[in-house]
């Protein structure tokens, strides 16, 4: 696996679900679970895999994940022997090509060049993923099935509901798993004709019956023999794997192979997905389905070297993670939330179903009161706060109040440092809530 797979981690477009997250960072670098980022997981699982070739291609403020995978993984993917790397390629203009990736496929296409290289030193497969989803895969499985079935392209698949079946690309497959239909978001009758029995895929009847459509997870392993064929000579011009490279490689009699996987899967590309699958990190009634506590294929990041977290007197945390390197001051309440890396909290505070993403850096009290007119960073004493996001480094004053009493589902303030996405306050990252703001 590690010389015959590259692993290529599509880091998405703008962003534009995930705003504000994704103002001032790359999809791909949002923080996660405290500790993390988005990009972990997929490095992670192919890490676990033996995958140790490993590019991200991003477009858009890739700084801090750059910095991000430098500094977590190449010390360790890379040797003298396996010659592993983890690395980010940034769409670049060039004499050939003056345009910016235009796709999943055309930023494929536009490193084609480089990914050669890959394929001169041994590389028979590319193992295609995305930078924002959460689970956890055995890739080696994957790539097995894909060789053993003859397949150019498989797809990694899973049973799907209708609410959600829309959202992704659907498909029909054969008792063997070859995909004899794939229609790409579709709605309405064309949403319809995609039920199937589930069953095929290995799933019970109850949960078949649920699940009727065969959704893509947007996870490929492809032939590098064939995909530089496809993309090269058969489709100059296909922009987009799942509208326009999968389908038409069927028309053209290419073998498309799904593989159905078992495990837990979520699509965190939205300001609501991602607020709940972080919060379902803390649940304890036995729905939590990802958990970073896995010693057989544990998730990696970056070692920060950070000291332990502190709690004062009278403190109270139900159901909650606390990540590193954080202070919590006394007699404040912490229930059913994500406290990220180096978050200072004060004293009095009320947290409750609450993602808050940390801090960049420690600033001392000492330090802020140097500057004149400098709010702390992090919540300030007496602050209360519910079902909001706060990004990182944000300074939110005393007795402040983010509860969206009125249920307000959408609003733009952003001048005023939040907005409100899918009824969640979000705090934007570096902003500055007044003492006494109440949202």
């Amino acid at each position: 696996m590690s010389k015959t797979v590259l692993g290529i981690i599509l880091g998405g477009g703008a962003g534009s679900r995930l705003y504000p997250l994704t103002k001032k960072r790359a999809k791909p670098a949002v923080p996660l679970g405290a500790n993390y980022r988005l990009i972990d997981i997929p490095v992670s699982n192919c890490v676990n895999s033996n995958v140790t070739k490993i590019y991200c291609l991003t477009q858009f403020n890739s700084a801090s994940l750059n910095r991000h995978l430098s500094q977590a993984y190449n010390s360790s993917v890379g040797a003298y022997t396996s010659r592993g790397f983890v690395e980010v390629l940034a769409a670049s203009q060039s004499n050939v090509r003056k345009e910016w990736f235009q796709g999943t496929a055309d930023a494929v296409r536009q490193y084609m060049w480089l990914f050669e290289e890959a394929m001169r030193d041994g590389v028979q497969d590319f193992l295609i993923l995305s930078g924002d989803h959460l689970y956890r895969m055995d890739y080696k499985d994957f790539v097995r099935k894909h060789r053993e079935s003859g397949a150019a392209i498989t797809i990694a698949a899973l049973p799907c509901d209708e609410k959600r079946a829309s959202a992704f690309g659907l498909m029909k497959i054969n008792e063997t798993g070859r995909v004899v239909d794939f229609a790409e978001k579709p709605t309405g009758d064309a949403l319809r004709a995609m039920q199937v029995d589930t069953t095929i895929l290995g799933v019970d009847q109850s949960t078949a019956s649920q699940k009727p459509y065969i959704a893509s997870m947007g996870i490929y392993v492809m032939t590098a023999r064939v995909l530089k064929e496809l993309l090269e000579q058969h489709m100059p011009d296909a922009n987009d794997f799942g509208n326009e490279v999968i389908p038409q490689a069927r028309s053209l009699g290419y073998p498309v192979q799904a593989y159905a996987f078992q495990g837990y899967w979520e699509d965190i590309g939205t300001i609501e997905a991602f607020y709940n699958a972080n919060l379902a990190l803390v649940k304890t009634d036995g729905s939590a389905n990802f958990s970073f506590y896995d010693k057989d294929a544990p998730i990696y990041t970056m070692s920060r070297f950070l000291p332990p977290s502190k709690a004062l007197q009278g403190v109270q945390i139900e159901n909650a993670i606390i990540g590193d390197g954080s202070h919590v001051n006394s007699n404040t309440r912490i229930t059913n939330s994500i406290i990220g890396l180096r978050s200072l909290i004060g004293e009095d505070v009320v947290i409750e179903d609450t993602l808050m993403l940390g801090s960049d850096y420690y600033e001392t009290v000492e330090e802020c009161a140097w500057v004149p007119g400098c709010l702390p960073m992090g919540i300030g004493k007496g602050s209360h706060i519910r079902k909001a996001l706060i990004d990182k480094n944000a300074r939110i004053g005393e007795r402040v109040k983010i509860l969206n009493k009125d249920g307000i589902t959408e609003a733009n303030r952003e001048s005023e440092g939040f907005m409100i996405r899918d009824g969640i306050v979000v705090v934007i990252k570096d902003s500055v809530i007044p003492s006494g703001t109440v949202i």
